[in-house]
């Protein structure tokens, strides 16, 4: 039989999630939740908690604090898939396989759909990379920032939420200072440049080919001087979170 909570959490899940609750409404104080489901506190607080452990809820505390509805969105994807990639310990030729299978797709879709709004965020993350110079943990914030900012013009959430999550990984995975010499930051921003050309002229063809062979290479490059076979992200999280869409 299950538990009290786990029933009301079910309930409230489901009208999150069928759009009944919509993103940002309030809850009932708890009080009133007591009253209305005839539980204990204990047992609505447990619901409440559930909920906000799946980040279905967003709990604010103090004045003008309570529960609020938020719906599941790239974001909640990108979290899912980040612990899959931590738990699972993803050999990091699995990591490369998936970029190479979605990033050229992800250009692709971006080519045809992108916005003014992509183009300056592609731009923004482009220059900083051209201008990090020797400093490379900024030449890879930078170039994680630019491949997010590919995947956000695609306008999938699904790719954006699975390229939010691998942004860790592929930071993890290049974090390699015998491999990011002054070449292989140049052919980077070379690459960025023409595939940011062809989703700019609306290419899909030609925006897919040069992903495609930008991400193939850049895993061959980096095979020959990492052996790892599994990555070890414990530390990086959250190091290059990108911002959230205005």
């Amino acid at each position: 039989m299950p538990k009290a909570s786990d029933v009301l959490a079910a309930e409230v899940r489901e009208r999150i999630l069928s759009g009944e609750f919509p993103e940002g409404m309030p809850l009932p104080p708890e009080r009133q939740l007591v009253e209305q489901t005839g539980l204990s506190r204990a047992t609505v607080r447990e619901a409440l908690r559930i909920l906000e452990v799946e980040r279905l809820l967003r709990i604010r505390p103090g004045r003008g604090g309570g529960a609020f509805v938020h719906r599941p969105d790239h974001q909640s994807l990108a979290s899912t898939v980040q612990l899959v990639i931590r738990g699972q310990q993803i050999r990091l030729d699995a990591l490369h396989e998936t970029r190479e299978a979605m990033e050229p797709a992800c250009a692709a879709l971006a080519a045809g759909r992108r916005t003014d709004h992509d183009l300056v965020e592609m731009d923004a993350a482009h220059t900083e990379l051209v201008e990090a110079g020797e400093d490379i943990p900024q030449f890879l914030r930078a170039n994680v920032r630019w491949h997010t900012a590919v995947a956000r013009a695609s306008g999938n959430e699904l790719l954006i939420g699975f390229m939010s999550a691998l942004s860790q990984s592929i930071y993890a995975a290049t974090d390699i200072q015998q491999f990011m010499d002054a070449e292989i930051r140049a052919v980077t921003a070379r690459a960025h440049a023409s595939i940011a050309k062809a989703i700019r002229d609306g290419d899909p063809a030609a925006a897919r080919r040069r992903m495609e062979r930008h991400v193939c290479g850049f895993a061959r490059a980096a095979a020959r001087v990492d052996s790892r076979e599994s990555l070890d992200l414990a530390g990086v999280e959250g190091e290059l979170a990108p911002p959230e869409a205005d």
